[in-house]
């Protein structure tokens, strides 16, 4: 433990002495009028803001059908006032979940704290900071489109940089105009930005589905991603990613295959296994079969549970995890909108949801990467149009670009729908309880109960936004760093 904390406590030095070097130049450049000549301003200290006028006339070329956008931004809020209360209730779940069970793990380091590309480990360099550049834009220009879609003027867009990394981007209305505006149209202008990277992320998704189609497997074997301990497969000597070809001659080239041909055996039965290692080397392997029940029982699975899964003592059990086929790497970016998704319209529909929950795990499963590097040695392009004529390295490039920019889509939308200002959650927030609160007043005054004052509307919506942003705070940083101290 102590080892851990001293690795921390290295990254967090470094990390100060890079913002420490970052501040003292910007500084140096302010004074000398360098960002003055750039049109750029010094933001938080640390954050440089590059501003620039390009772009204003695709915005309001885009922005033409007002009508088109207002209907777009009136859907918007309605999507992401349902996503801000479940960000909310998933903030205040992990709060509680870290006072009554603190986490045992070796804390984060300071690299894994921060979303940037190329020092965040689960974040590759380029296709992250692709994504995020890309991610960035939509965001602004959602906000931008809104903004024009309601006759408000956009004074610039730009970029927020900390040191050569892109932090984030903005899209800069006439604040009077911003001010002025009816409640509902800055509300829609608020919530068009992370809507927009949610909208772009489920067309990335569909975009996945859609190249998931020209993929097939190399060969029609499984594999392994996992071996358990102490298990046959481990003391056979099966390993992580084998190739399982045979079990006593049957070819296995589906997981049903599988689970078919070890419905003819029982615990400590004897079989040869025929298996590819990654090194491309075969092997024939003997494998006694464990009792399946016996280990989820060990596992602290309970009898009920066991029954209701048809599980019974004596089934056979290999000892191996994550059985898979071929095509897995793309399948499980595209999820039930992968043509070999077993499952009806219904399934898929309901599947989407808790899909998109899974795929923000997969870069932490794998390290930085949207598929493994054997499961792409196991695909090929298909024989289709597409498949056959751009080849397995154009497939597989178009399928990391969707996957990061689908990603960090996902990633910029939620984090931006946290009811904290200044995120755009934040000031929804503040607009959505001040519009309560002038209901409660309107209310009030027709049945002759109370007559509150406008003015106490004003401050009481403006001071309970920056309690309830500063409570949410203090639990964030709760989860993220209290319990390891």
């Amino acid at each position: 433990m102590v080892g851990s904390w001293g690795s921390v406590q290295a990254d967090w030095t470094i990390l100060l002495a890079l913002l420490l070097g970052w501040y003292v130049l910007i500084k140096t450049w302010e004074r000398n009028g360098t960002l003055d000549r750039w049109n750029a301003t010094r933001a938080l200290g640390i954050v440089l803001m590059v501003r620039t006028q390009r772009g204003q006339r695709f915005l309001d070329w885009m922005a033409r059908p007002r009508r088109f956008w207002r209907a777009y931004g009136e859907v918007s809020l309605w999507v992401c006032s349902v996503a801000m209360l479940m960000v909310a209730l998933v903030l205040m779940l992990a709060f509680v979940t870290s006072l009554l069970s603190p986490p045992t793990a070796s804390p984060p380091s300071a690299s894994e704290l921060v979303a940037v590309p190329g020092i965040n480990p689960v974040i590759p360099l380029g296709w992250g900071a692709l994504a995020f550049i890309i991610s960035l834009v939509i965001h602004e220009f959602g906000h931008g489109l809104l903004a024009r879609g309601h006759g408000m003027r956009i004074r610039s867009f730009g970029l927020l940089q900390l040191g050569p990394l892109p932090l984030g981007a903005f899209a800069e209305p006439q604040s009077d105009e911003l001010m002025r505006a009816p409640r509902r149209e800055r509300l829609r202008m608020f919530a068009a930005g992370p809507a927009t990277n949610l909208f772009a992320a489920l067309v990335m998704l569909l975009l996945l589905g859609g190249l998931a189609t020209q993929f097939v497997a190399e060969e029609e074997y499984i594999h392994v991603q996992g071996i358990v301990v102490e298990g046959g497969a481990e003391e056979a000597g099966m390993q992580p990613w084998d190739t399982l070809v045979s079990i006593d001659g049957v070819p296995v080239h589906t997981t049903e295959d599988f689970r078919t041909i070890l419905q003819g055996y029982s615990s400590n039965d004897t079989v040869d296994l025929v298996v590819i290692h990654q090194d491309g080397t075969r092997d024939t392997l003997q494998a006694t079969f464990g009792d399946k029940h016996q280990y989820y029982l060990n596992l602290g699975w309970s009898e009920e549970a066991l029954n209701n899964l048809e599980v019974q003592p004596g089934d056979p059990f290999l000892g191996v995890e994550g059985l898979s086929e071929g095509t897995a790497g793309i399948d499980r970016l595209a999820g039930p909108l992968s043509p070999r998704f077993d499952g009806t319209l219904f399934q898929r529909a309901l599947s989407l949801p808790f899909h998109v929950l899974s795929i923000l795990m997969i870069p932490f499963e794998l390290g930085g990467v949207a598929i493994h590097p054997f499961e792409e040695s196991l695909m090929a392009g298909g024989d289709g149009l597409i498949g056959s004529a751009w080849g397995i390295d154009v497939l597989l490039m178009f399928a990391h670009l969707f996957f990061w920019l689908m990603w960090v889509n996902i990633l910029l939308g939620f984090t931006n729908l946290i009811p904290i200002v200044p995120f755009d959650g934040g000031h929804m927030f503040r607009d959505m309880l001040h519009a309560f609160l002038s209901g409660i007043k309107r209310v009030g005054r027709k049945l002759k109960l109370w007559d509150l004052h406008p003015m106490w509307v004003d401050h009481f919506s403006a001071r309970a936004s920056s309690y309830s942003s500063l409570v949410l705070l203090v639990m964030l940083l709760f989860t993220m760093f209290i319990p390891y101290l």
